[in-house]
């Protein structure tokens, strides 16, 4: 006789939905999942394929890269941003501790030129942002041993690597003033904001769209391939 299989709990049955909010740079989301948490813990799914499509139009970028950093409360980490041609595109996420994530556009000619927005990303909520290709990302970490996650669509190469300063006093980038910032040395000489634009070091909108539809057939106009 087969053994009785016991029913499962009606929160394992549902589907793992998300919210979905775009941000007030062109192309950022922020997706909120539905958590499941029991007596052993929680279960949740950072990204699901059918989400980004009805959100977005099309599949996320093909994964060339996953990573993690590890940082202690107070640690700054960018603004960091991938010259275009080859851009990079990240999905990222927060699975342990918390972030103040920032995102800003550096996309010379986007409808949203040098706006930004920020999210608290953490392990209660267990949100995650979509970055498109050309603009710049940091976070600062709210909690030792903070987490995070990234997934890229293309692969670090360093030389491709810009930095801008995340403490521009014109961007005025809302750091916690009751955090004192821990930055790296290639962050804490970088260039303003202001400073790169001047000299050309920006990446254009036109390109940073280009390389997202090639990444993605299913944005490309017919034909276009």
């Amino acid at each position: 006789m087969d053994p009785v299989r016991p029913r499962r709990a009606r929160a394992e049955l549902s589907a793992p939905v998300h919210t979905v909010a775009e941000l007030a740079v062109e192309g950022a989301y922020v997706f909120t999942p539905h958590v499941f948490p029991d007596a052993r813990g929680v279960f949740l799914s950072p990204y699901l394929d059918t989400t980004f499509i009805e959100a977005l139009g099309y599949p996320l970028f093909p994964v060339a890269q996953t990573s993690y950093s590890v940082s202690r409360r107070g640690v700054v980490r960018g603004l960091h941003y991938t010259t275009t041609p080859p851009g990079s595109a990240k999905f990222v996420s927060c699975p342990h501790g918390s972030v103040l994530d920032l995102v800003l556009d550096v996309r010379v000619g986007s409808p949203t030129f040098g706006r930004w927005d920020s999210v608290v990303l953490d392990s209660r909520d267990f949100r995650s942002v979509y970055l498109p290709t050309g603009v710049a990302h940091m976070f600062v970490a709210l909690e030792d041993d903070t987490v995070m996650s990234y997934i890229l669509s293309t692969e670090y190469v360093f030389e491709n690597e810009r930095a801008l300063s995340p403490l521009d006093p014109a961007l005025g980038l809302p750091v916690p003033e009751d955090i004192e910032p821990i930055l790296s040395e290639r962050d804490r000489t970088a260039v303003t904001f202001a400073q790169a634009r001047a000299a050309g070091l920006l990446p254009r909108y036109e390109a940073c769209t280009e390389i997202e539809a090639r990444s993605c057939p299913a944005k490309l106009p017919h034909g276009a391939a």
